[in-house]
């Protein structure tokens, strides 16, 4: 039973608190023996509050036992990147130049919905330092491991929220993506990773991130990722770069499919680099999976030129912001302190040339868009390669440089702040997984969801279970 309950998807979860076949107690009983078994192998957890998360859980039960539940996700075991402030628990962000010292007064937008919802919130999981490579590693923290096979990485840079899902510690987890850091995770540690349109969901505190900044859920089913996008979007004031409105229905729509609709299959964006074994199995799957549902799938290939280069001078500027607040600390990673001293090397000129050209690869994306509904690719140029590696063998930094990182598939929707979600297509020889990539026009994230539900349905990989434990 045990085993069961860790596995069950969030929806699952509510409609058995509502049958009383179970309760939020038992499930975190059992959320709490799975981390205490799986945690020592993956690392994954910057903090495990469980007498907080046993008092929410007590609380939770109660509302059920009345018929009074708090939201959609209540009872729901729920983990926090340690990037996003959460009342009482110090957010590190990877980071031994943040002191612990409270009061840590504030809940993100992010967690103060989650926790309205009846969300049970177990802790903090572990990123790199500030959020900045695509590797899950830290002095702080170590290294953390992927379930798929523990020697190699989960990705990052929210390494750790993917890990948890994936092994069953957790139903839902927080990530944050600026150049990919939601559905890298997701692809290497084979689950759902999205990243709604840009200010969907507040981000409050202010993130050094800035207008890359999108926060978004991880889970092991497209409908969970739906719910808790339900949860998490809409606008607050706090965020001046919030979408304003109300937020779009997504449940509601989830499951009709993608008969009709026209989408677009490229397998590197025309300058990325993907390994031949990713192209193969991702385009396969896309072609296969897509044509049989009924929609009109055409390969192309897109006319963006190369933004890496653009993509850099944007987040070596945010990278020198970040080392300046910090002083007279100064950041342990490497990656950063790189990206930081080219920072401060940049002028002005520098960085209203590196906006025009987002501008125009904005502009190039959506003439892609009004011709197409969805936009397909790999989510990632490789496959999970070893922990104990920055980048994997052969390839250039985890920075982008001309089309050549390994995350450059991830990182243009960041830039134009459309919606886009990670699921798993298929596995290698080796038992890898490998994610599919769904991009939307800004705004469509109800149709995103819509075409990765249908594609989960026909391809139901998202219930395969890792190895460890």
């Amino acid at each position: 039973m045990s085993e069961d309950l860790v596995y069950m998807s969030a929806a699952a979860l509510v409609s058995g608190y509502r049958g009383k076949r179970f309760t939020p107690l038992d499930v975190l009983d059992a959320t709490l023996s799975r981390i205490e078994a799986i945690e020592p192998l993956l690392n994954a957890w910057q903090l495990v509050d469980a007498r907080a998360a046993r008092r929410d859980a007590r609380t939770s039960a109660r509302r059920w036992a009345a018929g009074e539940p708090a939201g959609v996700l209540d009872g729901v075991p729920v983990a926090i990147k340690d990037v996003t402030e959460t009342r009482g628990w110090p957010t590190l962000n990877g980071s031994l130049a943040i002191s612990p010292e409270g009061p840590w007064p504030d809940d993100a937008i992010v967690v103060e919905r989650l926790r309205a919802h009846g969300a049970i919130i177990v802790g903090k999981t572990t990123t790199p330092e500030f959020a900045w490579k695509g590797t899950t590693d830290s002095r702080l923290h170590g290294i953390t491991r992927n379930p798929w096979n523990p020697d190699w990485t989960p990705c990052g840079s929210s390494g750790g929220s993917a890990a948890a899902v994936a092994s069953g510690m957790v139903a839902i987890a927080t990530g944050t993506d600026s150049g990919g850091s939601i559905r890298g995770p997701a692809s290497f540690c084979g689950v759902v990773g999205f990243k709604p349109s840009f200010g969907r969901v507040p981000v409050w505190p202010a993130s050094p991130m800035m207008t890359l900044e999108h926060v978004g859920p991880i889970t092991r089913t497209v409908h969970d990722a739906a719910l808790a996008l339900t949860v998490m979007a809409g606008h607050d004031p706090r965020d001046g770069y919030a979408l304003t409105g109300p937020a779009p229905d997504v449940l509601s729509g989830l499951e009709r499919g993608v008969r009709g609709l026209r989408i677009a299959w490229s397998a590197d964006l025309g300058f990325a680099t993907v390994d031949p074994v990713v192209r193969r199995i991702a385009g396969r799957a896309a072609r296969e999976v897509f044509t049989a549902l009924g929609a009109r799938v055409t390969r192309i290939r897109p006319d963006i030129g190369d933004p890496s280069r653009m993509a850099d001078v944007l987040s070596d500027s945010l990278a020198a912001a970040v080392a300046r607040r910090l002083a007279p600390r100064t950041p342990d990673e490497p990656v950063l302190l790189a990206a930081a001293k080219r920072g401060n090397r940049l002028s002005a000129l520098d960085l209203l040339e590196a906006e025009a050209a987002r501008r125009d690869l904005t502009w190039r994306l959506e003439a892609l868009m009004s011709r197409h509904d969805l936009l397909v690719l790999p989510t990632l140029g490789t496959t999970p390669f070893s922990a104990e590696r920055s980048a994997p063998e052969g390839w250039k930094r985890s920075q982008r440089q001309s089309g050549a990182g390994w995350m450059a598939t991830t990182f243009p929707f960041d830039l134009t702040g459309q919606p886009a979600i990670s699921l798993p297509c298929g596995f290698t020889k080796g038992g890898a997984p490998v994610g599919l990539q769904i991009v939307g026009p800004r705004g469509g994230d109800a149709l995103v969801l819509r075409a990765a539900r249908a594609f989960e349905e026909a391809c139901p990989l998202t219930a395969r279970r890792p190895p460890t434990g």
